[in-house]
């Protein structure tokens, strides 16, 4: 039975610890108890040092960012480690340091924190943080094929797309949902024609205007 997929979240609730959620393939679905809760004594090096609880509402900061954190998931998956929830350069280029092997910029859903900045406005900011060493995935507020094609002209490799599939799944199942990828998928390509990208590769920063743009212009 090879395990598909595996993610740990921190969970701030009364004791701090590590959540490990296994998933295995659709053909050999786990009992309840695969999923389990690790003890606080038995989480990682840094988390078996502390008793503090994080408070930062699941915005990652650049304090939960640690090596010895990297180096203990490394020893425990063969999977790539990727860090979600990055807002800044500052925590982009710490997570880029500790080794990790991408970087999803996500505010979370916007639900954590009021006047969070929307992923969108801050993604550039990582990508030139990252400098290329590693892939940079945008989560959040992608509802259009335009969405898909603004990221990638702003540095993104690719996106992530969650309520939309949701809203597909609860109208009409799982014809809902293919739909709904279809419309994306059918979007992007038109923004493409339209933008004169025969490929993605084509998909330049010059395909797109931002803010600071537009504040540089009229200087």
């Amino acid at each position: 039975m090879a395990i598909t997929e595996f993610t740990v979240k921190w969970v701030p609730s009364g004791k701090t610890r590590y959540w490990a959620e296994f998933r295995v393939g659709l053909q050999q679905r786990p009992e309840p108890e695969a999923a389990r809760t690790i003890p606080h004594d038995s989480c990682s090096p840094r988390a078996q040092g502390s008793g503090e609880e994080d408070n930062s509402g699941g915005l990652l900061t650049q304090s939960l960012i640690e090596a010895i954190d990297i180096e203990w998931l490394k020893s425990i998956t063969n999977l790539p480690i990727l860090i979600k929830g990055v807002l800044t350069h500052e925590v982009a280029r710490k997570a880029v340091e500790v080794g990790v092997a991408g970087i999803v910029v996500s505010n979370n859903g916007g639900r954590q924190l009021d006047y969070t900045p929307t992923t969108i406005s801050v993604l550039e900011e990582v990508v030139d943080a990252v400098g290329g060493e590693v892939p940079v995935l945008l989560d959040g507020g992608v509802q259009r094929g335009t969405d898909v094609f603004k990221a990638l002209a702003l540095g993104a490799q690719a996106v992530l797309v969650g309520r939309p599939v949701i809203y597909g799944l609860a109208a009409n199942g799982e014809r809902g949902v293919r739909r709904v990828i279809e419309m994306l998928k059918d979007e992007f390509e038109l923004t493409m024609t339209l933008c004169g990208c025969p490929g993605v590769m084509d998909i330049t920063r010059s395909h797109v205007r931002t803010e600071c743009d537009k504040l540089h212009s009229m200087l």
